[in-house]
C-alpha cells in the first residue's frame, strides 16, 4: 500500500457550488500511488523556487479475531490480535520546468522487522505529444486496477489473496503510461529489474515486463458513470530460479491460509482481466487472473483466483475515478463528520476465490465472502468493520474460518 498527492482533487466544489467532479484526467509521479486531501492543508505544503514540495502520511491499525471449526483448526492456528497493519512517510512535488515533470519519495516503517524502506519513490516526466508519461524509480508494476489502486482507497481492507500472491507490490525500473481521449483508452508498460531491490521482500523476480490496457466505452461526468474493461499481463523470471505462491485471507494479522511452498522455476506468465461498472454511488465489477509458472521439474502448474465487489454509498457520494490512469480513487464525504455532518458510508459486499492446486503442486483452495461497512468520517480518518466466512480446502480438509475485523486509517 502506498499514498501521497498525485493530482489536484478532483471532488472539491468550485466557487459557483457544482457538484464534486467524479472524473478525472491528471497523473503525476506515483500515480495512483497518492493521495491528496480534496480541501489542501496549506501548512503542509511549500511553492519553492526550484519545486513545489508536499508532506503528508499514512497510517492503519488493524484488529482481528476469529472463530474456527475443528477442521479449520487443524489446518491453521489463529489467535486474536491487534497492530498496526501500516505507517509511511510520504513527499512529492513538481519541478518548475517546462516539460511537466514530478517527483515522489515514500518512506515505509516495516513493524514486523523493524526497519524503515524506501516504498514509491521516483521521477515522472510528462510527454504531452505523446500523451504520455514515463516514470523511472520504484513503483507499482501496473498489473490490474486493485493493485495500481491505493491501498489506503480501496473498498476492502485487503486485496484478494491471488492479487497479492501472483504480483509484487513493487518493482524497480521504467513504467511508460499513455492516455487517449478521443478513444476512451489508457495502457501501461513496465520494464523492471532487481538490482537494487534485491534485498527488499517484494523482489520476487529477477526481472519482468508488465502492461496493462482499457477502455471505458462508457465515461459520463454528467451521469456519474463509468464502465471500464481492461487487461493485463505479466512475464518474468522468478527470483534465483526459486517461486513460492502463498497469500493471507484477507486479514494482515492471521498467517498464511494459501502456499505451495518453494520451488524450482525459471519462468512464469500472469494473465488477467477485470471489469467495473459505477454509477452514482452503485460500483460493481471484478477481476480473474492466471498464473501459469514453468518448473524445473518439467510440469506446469497453473494456478488461479479473483473477486468480485459491490458497493453502495449509502450517503450518495460518488467514488472518483481517474480518466488517465484507469482507476478509482478515495470517497470524499460530501458533510464531513468535523463540519456537523455524518461523513459518507459505504456498503460493501465480496467474494473471493484462489486456488492454488495444480498437479502434485498443493497450496490450497479458498474462498471468502465479506460483508462490510466503511465510514469515510473526513478525508483523513476512516473507520472499517467488516465479517468474513471463508472454506479453506487443504490438507485433506475443507476448514470454515469466520473473521471478525475492523481497521482504523488515518491520512494526509
Amino acid at each position: 500500500m502506498s499514498l501521497l498527492a498525485a493530482a489536484p482533487s478532483v471532488r472539491a466544489e468550485d466557487p459557483a457550488g457544482a457538484p464534486p467532479k467524479t472524473l478525472d484526467e491528471t497523473a503525476e509521479a506515483g500515480e495512483a500511488d497518492a493521495l491528496e486531501p480534496p480541501k489542501p492543508t496549506k501548512w503542509n505544503e511549500y511553492d519553492g523556487s526550484v519545486s513545489t514540495f508536499r508532506f503528508g502520511f499514512g497510517f492503519l491499525l488493524d484488529f482481528a479475531t476469529y472463530g474456527q471449526d475443528a477442521e479449520s483448526k487443524e489446518q491453521v492456528t489463529l489467535q486474536q490480535d491487534m497492530g498496526v497493519r501500516d505507517f509511511r512517510l510520504l513527499f512529492k512535488g513538481k519541478f518548475k520546468t517546462d516539460r511537466p515533470m514530478t517527483w515522489t519519495l515514500g518512506y515505509m516503517y516495516d513493524a514486523a522487522d523493524g526497519e524503515w524502506r524506501f516504498r514509491q519513490t521516483g521521477i515522472q516526466i510528462g510527454f504531452p505529444k505523446a500523451r504520455g508519461n514515463l516514470f523511472i524509480g520504484r513503483t507499482k508494476e501496473g498489473y490490474s486496477m486493485v493493485k495500481v489502486m491505493v491501498g489506503y482507497h480501496g473498498w476492502t481492507m485487503e486485496r484478494s489473496p491471488s492479487e497479492d500472491a501472483f504480483v509484487p507490490i513493487l518493482a524497480d525500473g521504467l513504467k511508460w503510461m499513455g492516455y487517449f481521449p478521443k478513444s476512451k483508452m489508457f495502457f501501461s508498460f513496465g520494464v523492471f529489474g532487481d538490482e537494487l531491490s534485491e534485498s527488499e521482500k517484494f523482489s520476487t523476480y529477477d526481472h519482468q515486463i508488465v502492461t496493462r490496457v482499457g477502455w471505458r466505452p462508457i465515461l459520463s461526468e454528467e451521469n456519474r458513470q463509468v464502465l471500464h474493461f481492461a487487461v493485463m499481463a505479466r512475464d518474468g523470471k522468478p527470483d534465483e530460479n526459486s517461486i513460492q505462491v502463498r497469500s493471507r485471507p484477507e486479514a494482515n494479522l492471521a498467517p498464511y491460509f494459501l502456499d505451495t511452498g518453494k520451488f524450482a522455476a525459471d519462468h512464469a506468465t500472469t494473465t488477467g482481466i477485470e471489469a467495473y461498472y459505477r454509477k452514482g454511488p452503485w460500483l460493481v465489477g471484478g477481476e480473474y487472473n492466471w498464473l501459469q509458472v514453468d518448473a524445473l521439474s518439467g510440469e506446469k502448474p497453473t494456478f488461479h483466483g479473483g473477486d468480485v465487489v459491490a458497493t453502495w454509498i449509502i450517503t450518495g457520494e460518488t467514488r472518483a475515478y481517474n480518466e488517465a490512469g484507469g482507476y478509482f480513487t478515495a470517497v470524499s464525504p460530501e458533510r464531513p463528520a468535523f463540519q456537523g455532518g455524518l461523513g459518507a458510508f459505504e456498503a460493501v459486499l465480496h467474494f473471493s476465490y484462489a486456488d492454488f492446486d495444480s498437479g502434485t503442486f498443493q497450496g490450497g483452495k479458498l474462498w471468502r465472502i465479506t460483508p462490510m461497512l466503511n465510514w469515510h468520517l473526513s478525508d483523513n480518518l476512516r473507520f472499517e468493520v467488516g465479517y468474513g466466512y471463508s472454506q479453506l480446502d487443504r490438507f485433506d480438509l475443507q476448514g470454515h474460518t469466520q473473521f471478525f475485523q475492523a481497521r482504523l486509517q488515518i491520512t494526509l
